[in-house]
């Protein structure tokens, strides 16, 4: 437990969850996270977001340790669980409290949580809130990542407190960024898994924030912004529709033809400047992939056939690609077999969210032979007038 001001009278009250390593069951976080949720003292004590109910103890021991023995609002920026889940015990804990949130926000926590209805406080976009001194605004941003996201904006200490949006799976003890590096990074991976396929959207969010004067950004995950330009800018780049000269091989190799393959393809894109990332899906982090999905042009998925079929690590990269929609504008597909398959249509019919062209297929029958690599070098060279 520990209790972190950001300035005076407003703290961050919530729980660091260091040995995390998997969320919704799906997404790695190499460095654990944090379930941020944040106090104002004013004439009225607001709570803005509460924490994992794993860890609901640990807010109530900082709470405790700030002696709140009152708590006149709870704001919902957000109703997944691991935001939302602990507002059930705090409204048992802290009955006069009412729970402020927008409209599609608040019938996701009665479905989730089964709050009581007569416990919410309706706001609409752009409402402002007067705690005393201080004055909420409310703003929506929808789909960060969730169709009923807002943000909450403390306007005299210019605080935006930005629920998901923004955010990172990062634990760490210091409440301010500290390494801007790192925590872009993990930002980036945060942004990639569970954001990218709302790009649109969050442009327009962004939009939204423009004429906002933004001393701190406050996450529900990961350290707050002191620097806020540093997130906004990295976003504001994540979401445009330039990509890199970088080219992703998403790959599987079972008894080394394929591998021959890529690396072939690796050497021949090197030795013509451009960036290309082999990623090797049954050693590595699945999380390396969508990282570099955001910016990739090209992506060429590479494995042999097994039963009459592509690799299952392969399909569920495709899955994954095709549901996280990146800005990608090509595709290719090469591999190998020994005796047949249903061959690259089995992959592209999966690909359907994409728009995309597909470059020239390249399948070969067991370990490459030179009229093999000469199949390659037509890829290669493919490649290389699209970038």
């Amino acid at each position: 437990m520990a209790v972190r001001e950001i300035i005076e009278g407003i703290y961050e009250v919530g729980a660091i969850h260091w040995d995390r390593t998997v969320f919704d069951e799906l997404v790695h976080i190499p460095d654990g996270t944090s379930y941020n949720s944040y106090l104002i003292k004013d004439e009225k004590t607001v709570l803005i977001d509460t924490v994992d109910p794993e860890k609901k103890d640990v807010l109530f021991e900082n709470l405790e340790i700030l002696g709140i023995d009152r708590i006149d609002y709870i704001i919902s920026n957000h109703a997944e669980q691991d935001h939302s889940g602990s507002i059930p015990f705090v409204l048992e804990k802290y009955p006069e409290a009412k729970v402020i949130t927008n409209p599609k926000c608040k019938d996701f926590l009665i479905d989730l949580l089964h709050i009581p209805e007569d416990k919410f406080i309706e706001v609409s976009d752009g409402e402002e809130f007067k705690i005393g001194k201080k004055t909420l605004k409310f703003i929506y941003t929808p789909w960060v990542h969730w169709p009923e996201t807002m943000t909450t904006y403390l306007i005299e200490d210019k605080i935006l407190f930005s629920g998901d949006f923004f955010g990172s799976h990062r634990a760490a003890s210091h409440l301010f960024v500290k390494d801007e590096y790192k925590v872009i990074e993990d930002a980036k991976r945060y942004y990639a898994e569970i954001m990218m396929p709302f790009r649109t959207q969050i442009q327009n969010n962004l939009k939204k924030l423009e004429n906002l004067e933004i001393r701190y950004i406050a996450p529900t995950h990961g350290p707050v912004y002191n620097n806020p330009e540093i997130i906004i800018n990295a976003y504001k780049e994540w979401v445009s529709p330039k990509c890199s000269n970088k080219v992703l091989i998403p790959y599987v190799s079972m008894h080394g033809s394929t591998k021959v393959m890529v690396d072939y393809v690796v050497d021949r894109l090197t030795e013509a400047g451009i960036e290309v990332i082999p990623i090797n899906l049954t050693k590595m982090d699945i999380g390396v992939l969508t990282m570099n999905l955001i910016d990739a042009t090209t992506i060429v998925f590479a494995s042999p056939y097994v039963l009459a079929g592509y690799h299952p690590a392969i399909v569920y990269a495709v899955y994954l690609v095709n549901a996280l929609r990146p800005k990608t504008r090509f595709i290719g597909i090469m591999g190998s077999y020994g005796w047949g398959g249903k061959g690259p249509d089995q992959l592209k019919s999966m690909l359907y969210a994409l728009n995309v062209e597909y470059l020239k297929t390249v399948m070969i029958k067991g370990l490459p032979r030179e009229d093999d690599f000469r199949l390659l070098d037509e890829l290669v060279e493919e490649i290389k007038k699209r970038h």
